[in-house]
């Protein structure tokens, strides 16, 4: 039986979610939802879904049993409890929300109705970050010390015109951090562990009408005792590809957006050549460093895979609310140390408040 799939929001991301769906063959995408009609029926006519602009009518669609929440960042509260309420499972594009507060919103939803919720993160799914995350599972870098991610992107500023909500607290969240560097923030908790105490600074540089930073870095300590740099800007032009280094006291791996420029072990091993023969120093895209459209969905795919199996075998998918709210929580903990200048302990009592 194929799960039918509605989609609420039909804005850039949508079409990625739904280029996922049609490329799995047990997901069909039964219907779309837009306050606007004209966009919802354009999407919809791509597609081959039915158009809603009542999401409680989309939501009625017995057919429609997972719903991927596709608003502004801002937005994706109201929509994921309706679905959640309307009983149908639930798939959110990061970040989950922009609060703690919300994100706990929609975690209580979901578990109220009994029904399954994803936070779309899809950088975990790629090969060689499985390979990496493997290798540390299995000891293979010894004491790890350092894990450090860089997103150095560009953006113009007619991509921040572009949309009245892109920019703004409101509805972005916050910037370079928590809209673009949101899927290596979560990939180095992923990989390093939990995070203790962080020491963040954050600055707006390089585009003008935009409320978040452009540019920002931060210093943090993991609870296994490693170190931890993380950069994001949307200021260096034209755009570089993402990168992820992590070292420890028997080996260092560095991967640029999905390949790995350095595997060097002190014990090798024999399925090494065929870690890199597969996932070696050829990206083949530039993963957004400049352009947003410029991205996969085979990562939304094999995420989308991951959750319908959830739902099917009745498990916790692979990154679930709990998961998808930890990077929230290190976003709004650099945003609060560099407003505070000061180190900031995890996890937070509570959501940080914007100076005035």
């Amino acid at each position: 039986m194929s799960i039918g799939f509605g989609i609420v929001g039909t804005g850039m991301i949508a079409q990625f979610h739904a280029q996922a769906i049609a490329a799995i063959p047990d997901a069909v995408l039964v219907a779309c939802f837009d306050m606007v009609g004209d966009r919802a029926n354009s999407f919809a006519e791509e597609n081959s879904c039915q158009a809603y602009t009542d999401l409680d009518e989309m939501l009625a669609n017995p057919d429609v049993q997972v719903v991927t929440i596709c608003t502004p960042s801002g937005a994706h509260l109201d929509p994921a409890v309706a679905a959640a309420k309307a009983g149908k499972h639930v798939l959110v594009e990061k970040p989950l929300e922009i609060t703690l507060s919300r994100c706990d919103q929609i975690i209580q939803a979901c578990e109220e109705s009994g029904v399954k919720l994803g936070s779309i993160l899809p950088s975990r799914f790629s090969p060689a970050n499985q390979a990496l995350k493997k290798a540390i599972e299995e000891g293979r870098f010894g004491t790890l010390t350092l894990g450090d991610t860089f997103v150095k992107w560009w953006r113009s500023q007619e991509y921040y015109d572009s949309g009245g909500w892109r920019g703004t607290w409101k509805l972005d969240g916050g910037g370079a951090f928590m809209n673009q560097a949101i899927h290596n923030v979560d990939l180095l908790y992923w990989f390093m562990g939990d995070v203790s105490q962080v020491i963040g600074m954050t600055a707006t540089l390089a585009h003008e009408r935009i409320e978040v930073e452009d540019v920002g870095s931060a210093v943090v300590r993991f609870k296994n005792g490693a170190i931890g740099n993380l950069e994001a800007t949307t200021s260096a032009f034209p755009g570089l590809l993402k990168k992820t280094e992590i070292h420890g006291t028997k080996g260092s791996a560095v991967i640029e957006q999905d390949s790995i420029l350095v595997w060097d072990f002190e014990e090798s091993r024999p399925e090494d050549a065929k870690i890199l023969e597969e996932c070696g120093a050829s990206s083949a895209t530039s993963g957004g460093a400049a352009d947003p459209k410029a991205i996969s969905f085979i990562g939304h795919q094999k995420q989308f895979e991951d959750f319908i199996k959830a739902v099917q075998e009745d498990r916790t998918p692979q990154i679930d609310g709990y998961e998808g709210r930890k990077s929230v929580e290190l976003i709004l903990a650099i945003y609060q140390s560099s407003w505070e200048g000061q180190r900031i302990d995890l996890p937070l009592a509570g959501d940080p408040q914007r100076p005035k």
